[in-house]
């Protein structure tokens, strides 16, 4: 029975949004390098999808927020690397997220299926879902749906990009101006939502990245870039941008969450 599960929640939601490229290898802002991930890995990333779905339809909800944990970010006091909208579509779960074509500063908007989600070489086989209240989940439903998914959408892709500025656009970025955008219909445009945001008191993390580091990866990586930061935060090392875990906090602090739960093997 769970082989059965495994092989249906692993497939490709039918794209309406954007194609799916087997020959370009689609990333959230990790090193690119090709690493065969292991049987047990893959095994333990599709029960963590079985298990995800069996939670999301015991809790009656149809679209969540959802979080993974794609590398280790706790050096900088981040535990969530990723997140993803997921909605309920009959029996089916799909997920839509931004995700960054390897080796380039190019991203685009996806659907999946909920074994793709997981199948990400995950550091920790773990997933953290918040469940927004009913009228936000009713706004988002169409939100997350073809044309307006990408209505905010820049595919000018950084890490690190500075959530108060549109040069560049991260993935959990994305996630935030379009949840502002479903909110509040009348934005239309990227500034709109990011205003929308600092008003109702989203604040971003801050991480600490010496010299350094910020120099290698503005030489060394074709999605990580500085100059979109002000310049008096960025030569003090202090580097604002999205975070998985800053989303979460704001969306239980904002009260525009319903409920939230973790899940792990």
């Amino acid at each position: 029975m769970i082989m059965n599960k495994l092989m249906r929640i692993v497939r490709l939601a039918p794209l309406a949004m954007l194609a799916w490229t087997l020959s370009s290898p689609v990333q959230a802002g990790q090193a690119c390098e090709r690493v065969e991930p292991s049987e047990t890995l893959v095994r333990q990333e599709l029960e963590l999808a079985v298990k995800t779905i069996d939670r999301l339809n015991a809790s009656g909800a149809e679209v969540v927020i959802i979080g993974r944990i794609g590398q280790d970010l706790g050096k900088y006091g981040q535990k969530y690397s990723h997140l993803a909208f997921a909605y309920r579509d009959g029996a089916q779960w799909s997920v839509v997220h931004k995700l960054n074509e390897c080796g380039t500063a190019v991203s685009n908007i996806y659907e999946q299926g909920m074994g793709q989600f997981f199948m990400d070489d995950l550091f920790k086989v773990e997933a953290h879902v918040v469940v927004p209240r009913p009228e936000v989940q009713q706004r988002l439903r169409e939100a997350v749906r073809r044309e307006q998914a990408v209505a905010l959408h820049e595919p000018r892709y950084n890490m690190l990009a500075y959530p108060w500025a549109t040069r560049y656009q991260q993935s959990n970025q994305w996630l935030m101006e379009t949840l502002a955008r479903a909110i509040e219909p009348q934005i239309a445009n990227r500034e709109q939502a990011q205003a929308w945001l600092k008003f109702k008191g989203y604040q971003p993390a801050t991480l600490k990245l010496g010299p350094m580091t910020r120099l290698g990866g503005r030489m060394f990586k074709a999605n990580i870039a500085f100059d979109d930061h002000p310049d008096e935060k960025r030569f003090s090392d202090r580097i604002e941008t999205t975070t998985a875990d800053s989303v979460f906090d704001f969306l239980q602090k904002s009260g525009l969450e319903l409920s939230h739960f973790t899940i792990d093997l």
